[in-house]
């Protein structure tokens, strides 16, 4: 993809997940751009095909970032903090309504985040169980396929909004109270403890967190 083409994908996927996708048209994305909608229409034939290019520019990206967090040599309970703090950071920049407006309206788009994000969920939390039972901060008879399966299927009913009502919950909170719920069921005497540390530690660096293992 050419610079300018993968530009406006880019800048297109930030205006969907600031502003929510069925509240934008593509005269409004043109106008957030300062381009023209004909040279919207010169990348992309439609709106459909515009929301389906950024939700895969968006999962490739993330993909990427918590590569890199993995790729740092952090034990696993640190790196399972390290991204779980990066997806809360991501979530908290999204409009509360994208989910919604995705599955209901964009099914191709929906679909291709799902496939998409499960897949890299599985392998993520599967390889940092892994590390973890290696390490000693997890207990060795965890069964990892099971387990990834199940935390897949928590991830998913965080952006229920029906369970989760946006005027009662804040997304990043759920997050942090999953992270905390998953390390709990997994971790070995050694790994509870190290985790009562690291939160407070974070806890006397940091105001407000949400990560208590209270």
């Amino acid at each position: 993809m050419e610079q300018r083409e993968q530009q406006i994908i880019d800048q297109s996927a930030k205006v969907f997940m600031r502003l929510g996708i069925r509240s934008v048209n593509m005269d409004d994305i043109a106008q957030h751009l300062r381009i023209s909608k004909k040279t919207l229409y010169q990348f992309v034939k439609d709106k459909n095909e515009l929301v389906q290019r950024a939700v895969k520019h968006i999962t490739q990206e993330h993909h990427s970032c918590i590569l890199g967090i993995c790729a740092k040599g952090h034990n696993a309970i640190d790196e399972n903090f390290e991204i779980t703090r990066f997806v809360a950071s991501q979530v908290g920049q999204m409009h509360p309504s994208v989910h919604f407006d995705m599955q209901k309206y964009h099914p191709e788009a929906w679909q291709l985040l799902q496939t998409t994000s499960r897949t890299d969920i599985y392998q993520c939390v599967s390889d940092n169980m892994r590390k973890g039972i290696r390490e000693g901060l997890y207990r060795p008879d965890l069964n990892i396929d099971v387990i990834a399966r199940i935390y897949i299927s928590r991830f998913d009913i965080t952006f229920d909004g029906e369970l989760f009502p946006q005027d009662q919950y804040h997304f990043e909170d759920v997050i942090w109270e999953m992270f905390r719920y998953h390390i709990r069921g997994i971790a070995s005497d050694k790994g509870v403890k190290y985790l009562i540390k690291k939160v407070q530690k974070e806890r006397n660096t940091t105001s407000g967190t949400t990560t208590s293992t209270k």
